[in-house]
């Protein structure tokens, strides 16, 4: 197949679509946003209903003769130095359990790091894969997991010698990222794949100023988000595959058996356009962003009270490989308060949304998007909010405990706990039980509670103190964990 990056083959389709002036006596029901309520139109604008279209029979023709999806995805994988690329609307969080279900099955293990992403634990409840928690490494003085090293897998897999294979996440939220190359060379001795949960780095593969990129790292499977780092719709996924130990029709299989068979058009439309713009100008834009970066850090880190992490900060031994400067996680500690308390403020006050927060930290995640215009306003509420920082304190504490008493025993499988009966206990009686619901501080989203630990009462005493000091978790049956979902008792 002829390569060529200028091409769009979604978006050359969609424009095509409208052009011939089709008419669809078929989904969606809207038909070209002419059914779509007019008060909808006024918001969103008829571009979307435009380009909201099936994807065979209306993108393409009932047997998809015009392979549309078909070239926008090889020239994905061109662009990016992988062998194979899937497009996925249903977001990262299929991609991850599609890979997972492609390496191992029901009652095999799979190498896991304990700092991986809620979707991961989704996919071991549904699959019943059997984990091997890999701890990340731990950086005792921040509080803050980068993610876990080659010997950890090493020693996983001589212990584990059944294992399929192993997922490890990389970059992290906060930037930190993995020795993935030598991760993947544990892996390959064994004739074992690869997974790399890459969601926040569909940036890597551009510029190689950036941590390395989970291909050319040698990983068999990456998952990646085009819409964190990338200028996709939310939900727009992409996952890349390589080498000879993973079937690509088993991977495509297991994706279809989760996704939807109503995909966006929208969406691949998204990350088409994206590849393309990557691909022509990916370097330029990215070095753009990173020269930007390094001028917020060092603002950032000129206003007294506040520290912006950095490579020495979180690389080093024991502790991350390599190191993203996009993702701007401020230190809070001088100032007193929580990060919590810090998001709502600059939120409430200067209509800034923050991408993480924890109990003594913020992050502001940059992108190619960016400019001298939004990291001013970023500067400028960064600045007010050291100002008014009397007004943040005493902030609640938050009892976040050693990572020794932050892991604990898995002692069910997560699928055997999560589909027990259960009952729900006061928290302050919950320790000794078997958890039988995910408990996960969102955003960045890893849970603290998995189905099937036994919890203690550090961990509950830390969630605890989190939410009373402005913790959000979501998921978890009681989102103010006055009760916690356990296993019941015979």
């Amino acid at each position: 197949m002829h390569l060529d990056h200028h091409e769009a083959p979604v978006l050359e389709a969609l424009a095509r679509y409208r052009e011939a002036d089709e008419l669809g006596f078929t989904p969606p029901g809207h038909k070209q946003a002419r059914g779509a309520d007019p008060a909808v139109r006024a918001v969103l604008g008829d571009a979307v209903f435009h380009g909201d279209v099936l994807a065979s029979g209306g993108l393409d023709d009932r047997r998809t003769k015009g392979r549309v999806l078909e070239r926008a995805e090889a020239l994905m994988a061109d662009a990016v130095h992988a062998e194979h690329t899937f497009f996925s609307t249903c977001g990262s969080s299929l991609s991850v359990k599609a890979a997972m279900l492609t390496v191992a099955a029901h009652g095999q293990k799979l190498l896991v790091g304990r700092d991986a992403h809620k979707s991961v634990i989704a996919g071991l409840i549904l699959s019943g894969i059997e984990p091997v928690w890999i701890e990340p490494q731990w950086d005792r003085e921040r509080h803050l997991a980068h993610p876990p090293s080659a010997a950890a897998f090493e020693q996983a897999f001589a212990e584990h010698p059944d294992a399929r294979g192993a997922l490890v996440t990389s970059p992290t939220p906060y930037g930190s990222a993995a020795a993935l190359q030598e991760i993947a060379e544990v892996c390959h001795r064994r004739s074992r794949p690869l997974i790399v949960d890459e969601a926040w780095g569909a940036h890597l593969p551009f510029h190689r100023a950036l941590p390395s990129w989970a291909m050319d790292a040698g990983a068999d499977v990456c998952v990646t988000s085009i819409h964190k780092m990338g200028s996709g719709l939310e939900q727009g996924s992409v996952f890349h595959l390589q080498g000879n130990l993973i079937d690509p029709a088993a991977l495509a299989s297991r994706a279809d058996l989760l996704g939807t068979t109503s995909p966006s058009v929208l969406l691949y439309a998204g990350i088409d356009g994206w590849r393309r713009q990557m691909a022509l100008h990916g370097h330029d834009l990215m070095g753009r962003a990173l020269d930007l970066a390094g001028e917020v850090r060092a603002s950032i880190e000129a206003i007294d009270g506040l520290h912006v992490n950095d490579e020495d900060d979180f690389c080093g031994p024991g502790l991350a490989a390599e190191f993203d400067p996009l993702p701007v996680v401020i230190d809070l500690a001088r100032l007193g308060t929580t990060g919590y308390r810090a998001a709502d403020w600059v939120r409430a006050r200067h209509h800034i949304d923050l991408h993480l927060f924890d109990h003594r930290r913020i992050s502001a995640q940059l992108t190619h998007a960016d400019d001298a215009a939004t990291t001013e306003r970023l500067l400028t509420a960064l600045r007010d909010l050291v100002d008014h920082a009397d007004a943040l304190r005493p902030a609640p504490e938050v009892a976040v405990p050693d990572p020794g008493n932050l892991r604990m025993k898995q002692s069910w499988l997560p699928r055997d706990a999560y589909f027990s009966t259960t009952q729900d206990v006061p928290w302050k009686e919950a320790a000794g039980r078997v958890a039988a619901e995910m408990i996960t501080p969102y955003p960045p989203g890893i849970p603290v509670v998995l189905p099937g630990e036994e919890l203690t009462e550090p961990v509950l005493r830390y969630l605890r103190s989190g939410v009373e000091a402005g913790m959000n978790l979501p998921d978890a049956a009681d989102t103010q964990l006055e009760t916690v979902r356990v296993v019941a008792e015979d």
